[in-house]
């Protein structure tokens, strides 16, 4: 089995970065009885405004299942609302409930205060420099046609 060297991994170190942030941000909410997860719900709802559960359930890549179960919680909390779709009897769609507002307001409370945690010893130079370098990053592997370079061609790109 071929050796990997995680330190230079960008991708190990977005991964163990994220999950860094996840896990913060749920330690503060869970005492407040909001998940992992529902905060993702109400994330994209309050981004897109509505969205099916399947399309739910692809932006937070898990599958619609599980998304259901979190769903129905949610629901019952008064949280969220699910209806039918009028073009399309199979599909509900998922719509923040005016009950979800306060929640919001203790997530967003509670990101930014993270936030501010996560660049503590950055410059505001270095801040903007790893947000356009991470959206640098989202665009290029968000394209669909992001073929992997050829080891071989990657390497002499180097020399």
């Amino acid at each position: 089995m071929p050796d990997y060297d995680f330190e230079e991994s960008i991708g190990y170190w977005l991964a163990v970065s994220n999950q860094a942030f996840q896990r913060s941000l749920s330690e503060r909410l869970s005492p407040e009885g909001i998940t992992h997860r529902q905060t993702h719900v109400i994330g994209w709802l309050k981004l897109e405004k509505q969205l099916s559960q399947g399309d739910l359930a692809r932006k937070m890549m898990i599958e619609p299942p599980t998304l259901v179960r979190i769903l129905d919680r949610m629901e019952a909390a008064g949280w969220v609302r699910r209806e039918g779709d009028p073009n399309d009897r199979r599909r509900r769609i998922v719509r923040l409930a005016d009950a979800a507002e306060p929640v919001w307001e203790r997530i967003v409370e509670h990101a930014l205060e993270l936030r501010q945690a996560a660049v503590v010893g950055m410059s505001s130079d270095e801040v903007a420099l790893l947000k356009t370098l991470l959206r640098k990053i989202f665009t290029n592997l968000a394209q669909p046609s992001h073929v992997a370079v050829p080891l071989m061609a990657a390497s002499t790109d180097q020399e």
